[in-house]
């Protein structure tokens, strides 16, 4: 098995973002030279998330909505005792997740017509890192 590893730094300029990341990630997939296996991409921070979803603006803002509901920003968080105020960000990496498992066929993602990937970014405005690890044959 082989594989190939990459890595994306994001430095967001709002708190929260979603950054459409497939053609990164497809790029990644080519340079790496498999046909037939997956990439793992996985961001490397505890306040953001990556996930599979359609591209359409209003769907961003409805997930972002959605999080917030969940997961308000606010000053009652037990975490923020520590003297961080990013409690939410951390909850909004659970309700997401850190990493999305895709598929590799015939040398290119597997993905579904409508599906994208995205870099979701809860605490901005500070260097966060990303991985992309594709394996196979």
């Amino acid at each position: 098995m082989k594989s190939h590893t990459e890595y994306m730094t994001f430095n967001t300029s709002k708190r929260r973002e979603y950054i459409n990341i497939t053609s990164r990630v497809e790029k990644a997939v080519s340079d790496s030279g498999i046909q037939e296996g997956m990439a793992l991409v996985s961001a490397m921070h505890i306040t953001a998330g990556v996930y599979v979803n359609d591209a359409e603006p209003g769907l961003i803002q409805d997930i972002d909505e959605w999080l917030d509901r969940l997961a308000p920003q606010g000053p009652d968080y037990r975490h923020h005792r520590t003297g961080e105020v990013n409690g939410d960000a951390h909850l909004k990496n659970l309700l997401i997740g850190h990493e999305v498992i895709l598929p590799i066929t015939n040398g290119r993602l597997d993905l579904g017509p409508w599906q994208q990937v995205y870099y979701a970014e809860f605490d901005g405005r500070r260097p966060k890192r990303l991985i992309i690890k594709v394996m196979g044959e």
